[in-house]
């Protein structure tokens, strides 16, 4: 059981704090902007997680793709142990992969303190979150472009991170996709206390203004941040504009 949570508390605040300090640093009044180690350089992956750490980010959130769910392979668990070593950062692992329940406790093994799963292969998502949380990690559920938000307003209080994918995932190129707005609009409405609202996918300068207005919380940025050469100047500067129209609830 986590810290702060009684028997049968059904709450989306029961381990957020326990877990990781995001929701605790969002609390604090941070923009909880992650960096997409997707767009890292692998070949000198120890010196992007120290820049991303003297830059100031919260977190580091990891896309784990299958072949399947998505067209595309990435990193698997290898690189998360590789990443745990490295850095004390919370990681926010997002698994586009279509057998989630085949692999939670090894990513948790591997370091993942938040595991995100995707309401398209998992209709009914109770269990698996149950079993992330029983893993002691904070529990994630995602929902892409054309997917209604209203399939993942049900399980609202079982979860600590609904993310918002802006484009579909593993395709590259694609610009931002303003139907997010109106989903996280309906998902801060709805949101009991303690859930986080992430967005993902074409979030950079012009975009995140608008996300942070809609409501969101968190921020996954990839090229728009490692696209860079300095970390610490994009980070204060997407942190300022999040900041300057920030609605927080």
């Amino acid at each position: 059981m986590h810290e702060g949570q009684t028997e049968g508390d059904g709450s989306a605040a029961r381990s957020t704090t326990a877990i990781s300090r995001l929701y605790t640093d969002w609390l604090a009044g941070h923009v909880m902007i992650g960096p997409s180690l997707l767009a890292a350089d692998f070949g000198h992956l120890a010196r992007e997680v120290r820049r991303l750490e003297e830059a100031g980010a919260r977190y580091l959130h990891l896309d784990i793709m299958d072949g399947h769910f998505v067209p595309n392979l990435s990193f698997g668990i290898p690189i998360v142990e590789a990443v745990r070593r490295l850095t004390p950062l919370p990681l926010d692992v997002h698994l586009m992969i279509a057998n989630p329940r085949d692999h939670l406790a090894r990513f948790r093994e591997a370091g993942a303190d938040f595991l995100t799963i995707h309401i398209e292969v998992a209709p009914d998502p109770t269990e698996l979150l149950a079993e992330i949380h029983a893993l002691g990690a904070g529990a994630g559920l995602s929902l892409n472009p054309p997917t209604p938000v209203a399939s993942v307003l049900p399980y609202l209080s079982l979860c600590e991170i609904v993310l918002v994918m802006s484009v579909m995932p593993g395709f590259g190129g694609q610009s931002f996709n303003p139907g997010a707005l109106e989903k996280i609009r309906a998902l801060r409405a709805a949101a009991p206390e303690g859930l986080m609202i992430s967005v993902d996918g074409g979030v950079k300068d012009g975009t995140i203004e608008r996300c942070a207005q809609a409501g969101a919380s968190m921020f996954i940025v990839g090229t728009g941040l490692l696209g860079y050469e300095d970390y610490q100047y994009r980070l204060s500067h997407l942190s300022q504009l999040a900041r300057s129209v920030q609605n927080r609830p």
